[in-house]
Formats: structure tokens, C-alpha cells, sequence
């Protein structure tokens, strides 16, 4: 059975190494021994395998919150698919919430754009200046 070391683990996973240590901190990862004099972890093919599912459900829009649940379904005795379902509706949702903070995002930036363009001056921008007045503190009412 092949034994890695973190820097070998992570160029075969095409991580960083820092991020396998940090999988290793969220509880995502362990080296399965310490070897040598200096104690340097050592990884199985499983480690390295469980690194590649890891950044695949990130890839497929999972947090690592929903990856270690995936990681505990998958290695569990119980049937997983009604718990993934869930945990794919609830990232739809978050999804679909942050797209709809993105258009408006985008309706407000092109709105600016529109402004800027209509109402540009020479060494003059509204946009700026609107954005100079909501920066200011407002006045607050002082307790009695």
C-alpha cells in the first residue's frame, strides 16, 4: 500500500499543501500514522482518495460543512440518499438566494452606469458624489 507524505499527497491531489492542513484542522482529514524522527505525517491511498472527493464536492458547490456530513454518510452503514437530497435542496436554496442578490447587484451597477454616462461632467461624477453622501453618518437622536 503506497505511503505519502503532505507534499506528495497534495501534488497528487494538485493542492496545496497548506490546504490539506487545513482539511486536516476542519476534521475533514487525518494521516493515518506519524513516521520517522520527525514525526512527519504519513498518508494512505485512502487519504489521498478522501482529498480528491473533498475537492470534488467543492467543486460540485458544496461547503465543507456539507462535506463532512457527505463524508460521514458515505462511510456510514445507512442508506445516504434521502440525507444527500437535503443537503442538495439546501444548497439550491443558498444558491439560488446569492443569484438573486448578483442581479441586483447587477441592476444597481448598471443603473450607476447609466447615470455616470447621462449625467457626466468634466472632473465631475454622480455617481460618486451619491455614494459620498450615503457614506456620511447620519445624526443620531441623543438619549434623554
Amino acid at each position: 500500500m503506497a505511503s505519502y507524505r503532505i507534499g506528495e499527497l497534495a501534488k497528487r491531489a494538485g493542492v496545496p499543501t497548506t490546504t490539506v492542513r487545513y482539511y486536516e484542522r476542519r476534521g475533514l482529514l487525518h494521516p493515518s500514522a506519524r513516521v520517522g524522527s520527525g514525526n512527519y505525517r504519513s498518508y494512505s491511498e485512502h487519504q489521498l482518495e478522501r482529498l480528491r472527493f473533498i475537492r470534488a464536492a467543492q467543486a460540485s458547490g458544496f461547503v465543507l460543512d456539507d462535506i463532512a456530513t457527505l463524508l460521514g454518510l458515505r462511510d456510514g452503514a445507512t442508506e445516504p440518499c434521502p440525507d444527500v437530497q437535503r443537503l442538495i435542496e439546501d444548497r439550491l436554496a443558498d444558491v439560488a438566494g446569492r443569484l438573486a442578490d448578483l442581479k441586483r447587484v447587477a441592476g444597481v451597477l448598471e443603473k450607476s452606469l447609466r447615470l455616470c454616462r447621462e449625467q457626466e461632467k468634466g472632473g465631475h461624477c454622480e455617481v460618486i458624489d451619491t455614494l459620498s453622501v450615503a457614506s456620511k453618518p447620519t445624526k443620531r437622536s441623543r438619549p434623554a
